[in-house]
Order: structure tokens, then sequence, then C-alpha cells
């Protein structure tokens, strides 16, 4: 036996069954009385979840508007005036009136919703540093480069949290009010600010720094806020269990959206006489106009919404289900035209 036969045999692989591929396989022959039924089970399948889904997302009653305050559409556009060409603009309050002439079924989600804000873009994405926001001490003082511009304050302090995405935290604040008879008066409804942040970001990827003396504000000393904050992180809530890095406002907001049109969660109303949903009557939003958004030509909205089985509304995931179901019976359909065809041709050959 020659050195190559040798060398050549050692890395043959074993003479077992499963090394030289000899086990028992089933190759599945489609004929047209196998495919055929399966594209149109297929099709009937998807159209039935389609129907269920886009019937779903009709029921969900949802009540928006838009407070962005262009061309006088909304009282809020004194805000939007004083606040142009101005960062960040001067603090501002409007409100928004409405009535519901029935129960809004609970629970009911508050959303803000922000168009033509392109979180996706790549920059804007990497701005940030996760080993700041998970609380290490040394990422605190020396944060990454990827948060560049954002990553010194202009005295040279390291800013806390650093990034774009965290410079420009969405800061308008809205309280909810109803109008209780027969006195007329409006009293305040309870908005539920827990829990709106995913459960994995909130108790995995953001943690405060360790307390110096028990003090989260210390834990901060030495490092700036971002240059569009008005105050820093630490003062974010009273709440000690929702200041800093764990705020649920900003917890929220640092999963950025893929689309430039998006909503994130505000609060749920489920507390008190309003766990069944909000009553029929007068209601009143009070706004903190803080976030400009006529420099990059989009719009705020205000959203309330009930839920279903299926999430929020959302009618794409019907009408996607639909139009695959479709595109099954249709596919079928042909197939069985070309097979019926195509089959008398082959009779008539064999005659």
């Amino acid at each position: 036996m020659t050195w190559s036969a040798t060398a050549r045999g050692a890395h043959q692989p074993d003479n077992t069954a499963f090394t030289q591929q000899r086990l028992p396989a089933w190759q599945p022959l489609l004929s047209a009385s196998i495919a055929l039924p399966l594209f149109f089970c297929a099709g009937l399948a998807f159209i039935g979840l389609g129907l269920g889904l886009y019937y779903s997302s009709n029921g969900i009653k949802e009540l928006e508007y838009d407070y962005t305050g262009d061309s006088g559409t909304s009282n809020c556009s004194v805000c939007a005036e004083a606040g142009q060409g101005r960062a960040p603009p001067p603090p501002c309050s409007c409100a928004w009136s409405f009535s519901l002439p029935e129960l809004f079924q609970g629970p009911v989600y508050l959303y803000y919703e922000l168009t033509n804000f392109y979180q996706n873009n790549r920059r804007y994405g990497v701005s940030r540093d996760d080993e700041q926001l998970s609380g290490l001490p040394s990422a605190l003082r020396h944060p990454v480069n990827e948060c560049a511009p954002y990553q010194l304050s202009a005295a040279g302090l390291p800013i806390a949290p650093c990034g774009a995405i965290a410079n420009s935290l969405f800061n308008d604040s809205f309280s909810l009010w109803h109008q209780r008879l027969p006195d007329g008066l409006y009293v305040e409804v309870p908005l539920d600010r827990s829990g709106i942040a995913w459960w994995t970001d909130y108790h995995v990827k953001f943690r405060n720094p360790p307390l110096v003396n028990g003090s989260l504000a210390l834990a901060f000393q030495g490092t700036a806020p971002p240059p569009n904050w008005r105050r820093p992180v630490y003062e974010l809530s009273p709440d000690p269990n929702n200041t800093g890095f764990i705020n649920q406002d900003f917890v929220v907001w640092m999963r950025t959206a893929a689309l430039p049109t998006f909503r994130k969660l505000y609060a749920r109303i489920r507390q008190g006489n309003y766990s069944a949903g909000l009553p029929r009557g007068a209601y009143r939003v009070n706004i903190t106009y803080n976030y400009p958004v006529r420099a990059f030509g989009g719009h705020k909205l205000l959203i309330f919404s009930s839920i279903s089985w299926m999430g929020g509304k959302n009618p794409f995931l019907g009408i996607a289900y639909l139009v695959v179901g479709s595109l099954c019976i249709l596919t079928g359909f042909v197939m069985l035209i070309v097979y019926i065809r195509y089959q008398d041709q082959d009779d008539d050959d064999e005659e």
C-alpha cells in the first residue's frame, strides 16, 4: 500500500450506514392527487385565519388626536409656534376635549405616535452604550465612541445616558380628566404607568449603577445629562424604583422602532372606576407640549385604544393571510386545469 493510499484511507469516514448515507429515507412523490388537495386546504386555512384576524382587528376601538399644531388644526398650535427653532423648546401646555357617546370598553391603552421619525437609521440605532445602560461604573465614566457627538458634554464630562437615542427622548406628558355629573367638575382618571416596558428590558438589559452612600445622585456625580434634557437621569421620577436607567418611559423609548411611523405605550387605564373602560361623558386631556417634531416634518398623535386576543389594531396581518390563502387557491385551480388538459393529451397519446 502506498503512502497516498494510506493517507486517503485515514481521512475516509467510517463504513456505517449513517456516515455513508445509507439510512432508510422517504422521498415523497408529489402527484396531482396529493399536491392539489394540499394547496386547497392550505388556502382555506389561511383564508379562515385571515378573516378571523381581520375582523378581530376591525373590532378594536381607537380614538386618536393629532396635536402637532400645524396651521391652527388644534389648540396646540400656539405651543408649536413657540417652540419653532428653539432647542429645547420652552415649556407649554394645551388641552384636547372630547366626548364619548358610549362606554369605551376596557382595558384602555394610551399610546403616543410619531411620524416621519426614522429610529431605524443605522447611525442613530448604534448611538448608545449598552454597558453603560446596564449600570457598569467604568462605562458610566467612559462612554463608547459610537455615542459621539453625544459622548461628552461641552465641559468634557461624560454624558449619561449617552447617544442620540437617549438625547431624543420623548418628553411630552399627559393627564386625563373626566367631567363628573351632575356638578360638572373634572376628576382625574388614574393612569397606570407601571409595566409599560418589556420585561426583559426592564429586568435584564437596564440597570442603575451601584448606589454611593445610598444615593443614586452621587452614583451619577461627575456626569452630565444629554443636551436636550432639562434634568439629569436620576431625577426622571420621584419613585426610586422608576428613575435613572430603569425609568419606564426611558426604557420604552430606547427600544427603537423599525418603521418611521410608530407607537409607544404611555399608560394603561384599568384602575378604580375605570377598570371596565371609559364611561360615556366628557373628557379632557391636558398635554405638556415639549417635544418638537415640525423640524423634521413629523406629527404627534395621542391614541386611546382597546385590545383583542391578537393585541392592538393591525389589519395588515389579516390582509396578508387573506392574500396568501387566495394565491394558494388560485394556484391550485391553475394546476388543476393544467393537469386535466395534459391528462387528456396523455390519454390520447396512449391510444
